[in-house]
């Protein structure tokens, strides 16, 4: 069935049935109010219906419109930031705890799809891949960092080895993670909402939030239709929470990315392509990524576009690099594509915190969003549960603006992306 509202995307093609949810008609209350339908909002809500708490969750369009339901669909462990990077800014402890979760979200995402029986296609590992000696080193680096942290799943494969994965001439190596993976992300989504509505969790679709006030012992969030007063408010809105809380606009910039899927590929050339069925990232700054769908297509993403413009094709922006890594689909038809904005912050690493007493957040996930929101989720949960310790911890670390602000935030990030860009070019 195809998802209405949603882009014109593969997934939303290929979901699976899914109720039409009511809009908030009228004034109601709740123990906790979830702002967002995507992978935050979601387990936000499933952790604390876990938790013996009631929930109602409010989504602006359908469940997973947003970042959720239209990314790559990959299972990459690991914040946007590196540990190195983490290190450098926020110390040493901050990145000894940050890596003492990063495989915690891939892991909830395996739990929920267990327990709740969630159809989304889950497939086993991904692979990095590298274009020169200096990316198989920072690979290897890699390795030996999150060896430092007890994470022993990273297997480094030369040029010859990695073919068992991905079958192009263009790479000099990789790096396969055995604890990653990917899956269909708007079935995930949909999947997560009806776990949350089978534990007595109530979800209104179309509701668009206006205005929140954080500031009285009970929050109250305002739509167009109606109010919610809560004992707990969270907001995961993310890049698509707009200007319905100001206090949160600016520590996040819309940036658009976007992903194109084939037509259906025989199975001897979706063998030939990708042998071990793996999903695939490169290690450059503005980077590819890709993999096979469950009914054989390739899903081919990448590019950026800071500001969350969509560019004018899709396709026209892809498919010079997809037949760069694979020649051999040159006369391949695109059948979908695609574009949707993630929320950057500055730092690169997620923002997790609180507005008044009652009222949490988290954003930002920089493009790494399907198991940071998995995890920020349950660490939302536990604020709310008053276990604050993790929930602390990242809280703590501060926000950092963009140079040139709201205005000029764009420009001056395009710049950058170019020197970067600049880099990968060269080698650098």
């Amino acid at each position: 069935m195809s998802r209405s509202n949603h882009a014109p995307s593969y997934y939303a093609a290929s979901a699976n049935p899914s109720p039409e949810r009511p809009t908030l008609d009228g004034d109601t209350e709740a123990d906790v109010c979830v702002v967002g339908g995507g992978f935050s909002g979601l387990s936000t809500a499933l952790h604390c219906l876990q938790n013996g708490r009631s929930v109602l969750l409010l989504e602006g369009q359908q469940i997973g419109w947003g970042a959720s339901g239209r990314n790559g669909g990959q299972i990459v462990n690991g914040l946007n930031a590196s540990l190195p990077h983490i290190h450098a800014r926020f110390g040493a402890d901050t990145a000894t705890f940050i890596g003492s979760v990063l495989q915690e979200g891939a892991s909830i995402i395996r739990q929920f799809v267990a327990d709740y029986e969630i159809d989304c296609d889950l497939k086993p590992r991904n692979v990095y891949v590298g274009f020169n000696e200096k990316h198989l080193q920072g690979l290897q680096d890699k390795q030996t960092l999150w060896r430092a942290h007890g994470m022993d799943d990273h297997e480094l494969l030369d040029k010859e080895q990695l073919q068992q994965y991905v079958r192009s001439d263009l790479y000099a190596g990789g790096m396969v993670d055995h604890s990653g993976g990917h899956l269909h992300p708007l079935n995930l989504a949909l999947g997560e909402a009806a776990a949350i509505e089978s534990l007595g969790g109530r979800i209104h679709e179309n509701t668009l939030v206006q205005s929140v006030d954080t500031n009285a012992a009970q929050p109250t969030v305002t739509t167009a239709t109606g109010r919610v007063r809560c004992n707990t408010l969270v907001l995961c809105g993310n890049a698509y929470l707009g200007d319905a809380v100001p206090a949160l606009a600016s520590r996040v910039m819309p940036v658009s990315t976007q992903v194109m899927a084939t037509e259906v590929l025989s199975d001897d050339l979706a063998h030939e392509l990708l042998p071990n069925d793996a999903c695939i990232e490169d290690v450059r700054y503005i980077l590819d990524y890709y993999r096979l769908s469950a009914d054989k297509r390739l899903l081919f993403g990448g590019g950026t576009i800071y500001g969350g413009k969509d560019p004018r094709s899709v396709e026209a922006k892809l498919r010079p690099n997809m037949e760069k890594v694979f020649p051999q689909l040159k006369d391949v038809a695109v059948e979908y594509a695609w574009s949707g904005n993630f929320a950057l912050s500055f730092s690169r690493v997620p923002q997790l915190g609180r507005l008044g007493d009652q009222t949490f957040f988290a954003m930002g996930y920089s493009g790494h969003g399907v198991t940071g929101s998995h995890l920020f989720g349950r660490l939302l949960s536990e604020g709310i549960q008053g276990r604050t310790e993790r929930f602390d911890r990242l809280a703590s670390l501060p926000w950092l603006p963009f140079p040139g602000g709201q205005r000029f935030g764009p420009a001056y990030s395009t710049v950058g992306s170019w020197w970067y860009g600049f880099r990968d070019a060269v080698g650098l």
